[in-house]
């Protein structure tokens, strides 16, 4: 392989790892995740006395979640930049009982969330879970 060659091959793969960089911090908290969580989520988890002790109403979802030890499992339940550590992907995803956790996936008693909308959620946390 010529030395041009790996250069534009490397030159490409920085430019994807960019791409996929710029892609997970696009995700903003209040445009794209709160309103997830009170379509979806904060009818069963309003005041933080329902399942789980967590209140998901627009103004105590964040602190509701980000570096808070989930009840159900060791994991907290938004880890920031690990969402393989954080038990809501698990929950979402329906991985929760392989690390521990109890329950049912969630949304509980609905559709799981549409794989764009769990890709957004990842990406959030990818991206730190910046309260933005």
């Amino acid at each position: 392989m010529t030395s041009l060659r790996r250069h534009a091959m490397a030159c490409a793969a920085l430019l994807g790892c960019a791409a996929t960089a710029n892609a997970a911090g696009d995700v903003s908290f209040s445009r794209d995740i709160a309103p997830v969580l009170q379509d979806r989520c904060a009818t069963c988890h309003l005041t933080g006395q329902e399942a789980g002790n967590m209140a998901l109403h627009s103004g105590g979802a964040y602190a509701s979640m980000v570096n808070v030890p989930s009840i159900e499992s060791k994991l907290l339940r938004v880890e920031p930049g690990f969402p393989e550590q954080s038990y809501l992907m698990l929950k979402l995803e329906g991985k929760h009982l392989d690390a521990g956790g109890s329950g049912q996936r969630m949304p509980f008693a609905q559709p799981p969330l549409d794989d764009a909308t769990i890709k957004k959620v990842r990406d959030w946390i990818t991206a730190g879970a910046i309260k933005n």
